[in-house]
């Protein structure tokens, strides 16, 4: 074991066509590291247990709340599992101190959970089953202040906010993560403010988009390749005065973005080439506009400064109809739907608290109850199974 690092350090560093195929060889065995659970939780073909994964973003020590979901959906905590990191605060946030979306990924398929922990600049990897989790790795995010995590197969890109904003990839390699040093990609973008919203691939793979805000406000695409990685430029469309700070991508893969200096969504195509062309904008009424997420064919946004949801019907063209504002409790930040879209769990910061909705088949929220989460005040990173 005492070989196994340097060895995967020497293949991140040369990665390229073929060669991922040995690093993947190399891990194919579980590896061990800091856990918090038995090795009999490994199960990357655990039946789907209805679970929600909260991340703390305790400043103290970062961990992730575990929490079963009922018939109902009404939720119950499980377990607090240490990440091995800590959490960070963003200078004048109160009720989202990450100021981004997507701080916590759940890869179903593969049953690991990446957290980011934003004050020790690291991501942790945890093995899943059901509601229990096994701290497998903590590792650099290589870059200053991680906020958002997304992953794709056998690759992982994180996103770091300070320092000019940058990213990072890795790849996946059984349960843990290599990191790739010619993955990584400068935002060239203030060094001084925080730079980034959030990074996610579109659901084919084929490219990552990362929305920047305060001296970027663009929408950043890097077209990706399976083993060469993020292009050497991204193709950026700009946004000036919109902010653009979360998305998400509706069924036929068209993204839905949060203007968070207008308080709207921008829709927007995804061309080959990485091009974005604007559909529309539907403005929500609603002040700081940050979150969305998409439940079936209907999308939510989060407005922190409304303390509400507004939603919208996605029509067959990809026209949105308004389904008007959900009141929630104060703070509205990052949400996650059920992967059955029948629930829909949003984190409201000032209190540290997850409120639980049900969604009906018109796109209705109803609340059927709230949970606290420990220490999570502020805190951002929601993951539904």
């Amino acid at each position: 074991m005492t070989l196994a690092r340097p060895r995967a350090t020497r293949i991140a560093r040369t990665l390229g066509t073929g060669t991922i195929v040995a690093a993947a060889a190399l891990f194919a065995a579980p590896a061990a590291g800091a856990a918090d659970g038995p090795q009999s939780l490994n199960s990357p073909h655990h039946s789907g247990r209805s679970t929600v994964f909260v991340q703390s973003d305790d400043t103290s020590a970062n961990t992730v709340v575990a929490y079963d979901r009922a018939p109902d959906g009404t939720l119950t905590q499980q377990g607090i599992h240490a990440t091995g990191g800590k959490g960070g605060i963003l200078p004048g946030t109160v009720a989202d101190h990450l100021a981004s979306q997507g701080s916590l990924a759940y890869d179903r398929d593969h049953q690991l959970l990446y957290a980011v922990n934003a004050g020790s600049d690291t991501v942790t990897v945890f093995a899943v089953r059901g509601t229990r989790l096994r701290r497998v790795q903590e590792i650099s995010s290589g870059g200053s202040f991680p906020v958002s995590v997304t992953f794709h197969d056998n690759r992982v890109y994180v996103a770091n906010t300070l320092g000019g904003g940058s990213v990072q990839g890795f790849a996946r390699t059984g349960e843990r993560l290599v990191k790739v040093d010619s993955w990584h990609r400068n935002l060239g973008l203030d060094k001084g403010t925080s730079a980034v919203g959030q990074i996610s691939f579109t659901p084919d793979g084929s490219k990552l988009v990362v929305t920047t805000k305060a001296s970027g406000q663009s929408i950043d695409v890097f077209p990706v390749g399976v083993h060469s990685g993020p292009s050497a430029h991204p193709v950026v469309t700009s946004t000036p005065g919109a902010v653009p700070f979360g998305f998400a991508f509706d069924p036929a893969g068209r993204i839905r973005v949060t203007e968070a200096g207008t308080n709207s969504v921008g829709t927007f195509t995804v061309g080959r080439d990485g091009r974005l062309t604007a559909k529309g904008t539907v403005p929500t009424g609603q002040t700081a506009t940050c979150w969305a997420v998409t439940a079936g064919h209907h999308l939510y946004v989060s407005n922190a400064g409304s303390g509400t949801l507004s939603g919208y019907r996605v029509g067959p063209q990809g026209e949105l109809t308004a389904l008007g504002n959900t009141t929630t409790d104060a703070g509205t930040v990052d949400a996650a739907a059920s992967s059955d879209g029948r629930y829909l769990y949003v984190q409201t910061g000032i209190k540290g608290a997850v409120d639980e909705f049900r969604v009906g088949k018109n796109g209705s929220l109803t609340a059927i109850g709230s949970v606290v989460v420990p220490g999570a005040v502020g805190g951002e990173g929601i993951a539904a199974g």
